[in-house]
């Protein structure tokens, strides 16, 4: 009971902060449908990781809190799957556990992404990877973008060869 209690407050103080942020206008709209961002998602759903990461990086340097964190938290995962097309399992490994770090702090939503969901799917990858499990055919981690914010597609599409 005691440790539902600490995570519960520790769910309060995060949403109260992006509560105070957003009031102040502190916080930036992400559109995930144009320009970089919406270039950026179509590369990373396309496994083009190399290219996703590129994209959001402008918009990353442009960026402020608590947006610019996320955002380096998606970077992160990009360049993530770009190690492991490179047969760098061990750099894949690095980048998804600071991914992890970083977006844990997010709420369940956060600009439009399903931050809850793609956590547990860098979960499951960080498991494969730490067991030493085949990784191919394993679908990349999705992301999730919440259709009222203008985009309904998804990336199930799985690990190839090469």
């Amino acid at each position: 009971m005691r440790l539902f209690l600490l995570e519960w407050t520790r769910i309060q103080a995060r949403f109260a902060r992006f509560t105070f942020l957003r009031k102040r206008g502190f916080c930036m709209k992400l559109i995930w449908t144009e320009g970089e961002l919406g270039e950026g998602l179509r590369c990373y759903r396309a496994q083009e990781f190399f290219a996703a990461h590129e994209h959001w990086e402008g918009v990353w340097l442009r960026s402020k809190e608590p947006e610019k964190n996320f955002l380096q938290g998606l970077i992160q995962v990009a360049a993530a799957f770009h190690h492991l097309q490179r047969d760098n399992p061990r750099g894949t490994r690095s980048l998804l556990h600071r991914a992890r770090l970083r977006l844990e702090r997010y709420p369940n939503c956060f600009r439009g992404i399903d931050v809850a969901s793609l956590c547990r799917e860098i979960d499951e990858w960080l498991q494969a990877l730490e067991a030493g499990t085949a990784t191919l055919g394993r679908s990349y981690p999705s992301l999730h973008h919440d259709r009222q914010h203008g985009f309904n597609g998804s990336s199930h599409r799985k690990r190839d060869k090469g």
